[in-house]
């Protein structure tokens, strides 16, 4: 009896326990979910400073002058006096082709073009006999001892005497510029260097044969570049290439030389796009820019592989905060509008498709630029206009004054976790501010 009147005390307590810490429970989720969630924040103070808009760039190191050296005509390659690398001289030579089948042509030219000339000779003394004839039978006919017949058959003869002699010259001017052709060839079989500098690269050797012509690119035989000047031509984005002007200063940094920034000069920017991946969802549009390097003191070889950082524009003493800050936000009264159709419209595709266009823009359009500023311990969303920024900040040209406490992290309560009137707590020097400055 007394044993079971222990049992039954034990329950008792086991199950009184239990329903208080159920209680405990309870109490905890019912006044937990009122309180409202505090979201950690990092900050920083509004200020005034210089920006410099800067678009980046990679590429490669060229010259800025390089010659293609072509055979212009067909034949061996004889000589070729230099090797990859040799430093040349405007004028030098460089490769010669066998020039003996030009100079047996230029040779028959000159026979040609002789023989021309003595037929002009010949045809210049029959005119002249003929034109004594011509005069001595118009003394006879005046004296009527010849008839007329006679006198216009001697006439036709004198003006197919003349016209005998105007032909011999046109086929003298003729063979003149044949041999000139001739010539001209015989002397394109030896190459001179069209500039100093250095044979970058050798493609033919000596002993090959090579063709060419007046009409189409003969065959590569070498390179030859000034290294005087040099330039990083750089592929830039067609959204970004608007936004650079011949003259703007770039930075570049050439992997060669990890320790230097060298100081360049943009100088051209193509008018044509290149574009990779053409159809795919991989398409890249890009335009080349040219950077002319005002570094001379450092030997660059030809396909250094290059980064450049071309300022497009400087802003001083701007409104800025760091470029985390600003997010994009639509209007809270906007979102899930949905463009549908009015009873009644045209239901065809075309309609269709320009619903959808004009959903997209009226997308864009509700999108506002925000930050967001600390207030006592409430985040504060301010819409803002922006303007150029740098690779850590961005000009506020509307929304926000000087010194106001502005949030720069993290990311997660920038982009989603903030709204207007968020109870937030600063911490600056915590472990997530630590790791933030260090990624900066």
């Amino acid at each position: 009896m007394g044993k079971t009147k222990q049992k039954n005390k034990k329950k008792i307590i086991v199950f009184s326990a239990i329903g208080a810490l159920v209680v405990i429970l309870i109490l905890v989720v019912i006044f937990g979910s009122g309180k409202e969630d505090v979201i950690t924040v990092q900050t920083e103070k509004v200020k005034r400073m210089t920006i410099t808009q800067v678009v980046e760039a990679t590429g490669k190191i060229y010259p800025e002058t390089e010659v293609k050296i072509n055979a212009e005509v067909s034949g061996e390659i004889i000589q070729l006096p230099v090797e990859d690398g040799d430093r040349i001289t405007k004028g030098q030579l460089l490769v010669k082709i066998n020039p003996d089948a030009y100079v047996a042509e230029t040779e028959q030219a000159q026979a040609s073009l002789n023989s021309a000339k003595a037929r002009v000779e010949q045809r210049q003394a029959d005119l002249k006999v003929l034109e004594r004839e011509l005069e001595r039978q118009k003394e006879l006919f005046q004296k009527d001892l010849i008839s007329e017949s006679d006198i216009e058959s001697m006439q036709n003869q004198y003006e197919v005497a003349k016209s005998s002699l105007a032909a011999a010259k046109f086929d003298v001017q003729n063979q003149e510029a044949f041999l000139k052709n001739r010539r001209e060839s015989l002397r394109r079989t030896s190459i001179f260097s069209p500039i100093d500098g250095y044979v970058t690269q050798l493609i033919s050797k000596e002993g090959e044969r090579v063709s060419g012509s007046s009409f189409t690119q003969g065959t590569e035989i070498m390179t030859v570049s000034d290294l005087s000047l040099m330039e990083a031509r750089v592929e830039v984005n067609e959204n970004d290439v608007v936004l650079i002007s011949i003259g703007d200063t770039a930075r570049v940094e050439v992997d060669a030389y990890p320790d230097s920034i060298f100081v360049a000069v943009v100088h051209q920017i193509a008018n044509t796009a290149s574009t990779r991946g053409l159809g795919t969802q991989e398409e890249v549009t890009n335009f080349e820019v040219r950077l002319l390097l005002l570094t001379k003191s450092v030997q660059f070889r030809p396909g250094m592989s290059c980064t450049a950082k071309i300022e497009t524009e400087t802003k001083r003493d701007v409104i800025a905060v760091p470029l985390q800050s600003v997010t994009t936000r639509e209007e809270k009264e906007k979102k899930g509008r949905r463009f549908a159709k009015d009873e009644g419209e045209d239901s065809s595709e075309d309609t269709e498709e320009q619903n959808g266009i004009d959903a997209v823009k009226k997308k864009k359009e509700d999108a506002q630029e925000v930050v967001f500023i600390v207030d006592g311990n409430l985040a504060r969303k301010r819409i803002v206009k922006t303007g150029i920024s740098s690779a850590e900040y961005i000009e506020i040209q509307e929304g926000l004054d000087e010194g106001a406490k502005v949030v720069k992290g993290s990311y997660r309560a920038i982009s989603r976790e903030l709204e207007d009137s968020t109870a937030v707590k600063i911490d600056n020097e915590g472990m997530f501010a630590k790791r933030f400055k260090k990624e900066e």
